[in-house]
């Protein structure tokens, strides 16, 4: 009995510090760090030039890599920090939730007002890097390698997407990270919708390290 009563005592502490995570995810997800730096540095709205996406595809596009580089670091910590911290305080669940929650938030910043932020990517990469790092290893390595041989940071990202569940399953993660490879997979589909448009139209432009493109 003692035993049950113990257990049944953690359950609520549990279940609370799951919730945190996930608000401490979502809220971080929120953080547009691509509108705020573009706009600090630069005193332009992101969202009104290239392809008018938050993200660090559209600021490195946009601005170069002294602005990109410093987006896609702050976008991946987004979704590493909370994954992380969640995974070793509570577990895997609490994990990807809270990676989800700063995917969601990177989606539909709350401080936005929910307007449209990114595509997800490079926060997801960050929350897989916290709850299972050689899936999130094997998901970067896949988008590299895309993306070097074929300039589309667009299929590059889509193809490091669908490689998460595959590599999930294979590698013998929790379930929770198995589920949540597969919702991330499909996230990042329904997200560049646009871009495969594009690519099957033949309009999508191969990505330039340099200042001046305009879609992404």
């Amino acid at each position: 009995m003692g035993r049950r009563q113990r257990l049944g005592e953690r359950v609520p502490d549990h279940a609370l510090n799951t919730a945190l995570f996930v608000l401490a995810g979502w809220l971080a997800g929120s953080i547009p760090s691509g509108y705020w730096l573009v706009r600090i540095f630069r005193g332009e709205d992101i969202r009104k030039v290239g392809s008018g996406n938050i993200g660090a595809t559209n600021v490195w596009r946009t601005y170069g890599a002294k602005l990109g580089a410093p987006v896609m670091a702050l976008d991946v910590a987004k979704g590493f920090v909370p994954a992380l911290l969640a995974t070793i305080y509570v577990g895997h669940l609490a994990g990807v939730l809270a990676g989800g929650g700063a995917m969601l938030g990177h989606w539909r910043p709350l401080f936005l007002r929910f307007a449209k932020g990114g595509k997800v990517v490079a926060t997801c990469g960050g929350a897989f890097f916290g709850v299972a790092p050689i899936v999130g290893g094997i998901g970067a390595a896949v988008w590299v390698l895309v993306f070097a041989i074929c300039r589309y940071a667009s299929v590059a990202s889509i193809a490091a997407a669908l490689s998460l569940p595959v590599a999930s399953v294979a590698l013998g993660e929790p379930w929770p990270v198995d589920v949540f490879a597969g919702a991330a997979a499909l996230a990042v589909l329904v997200l560049h919708r646009p871009n495969i448009a594009r690519l099957r139209a033949g309009t999508e432009t191969r990505f330039r390290f340099r200042r001046g493109a305009v879609t992404s």
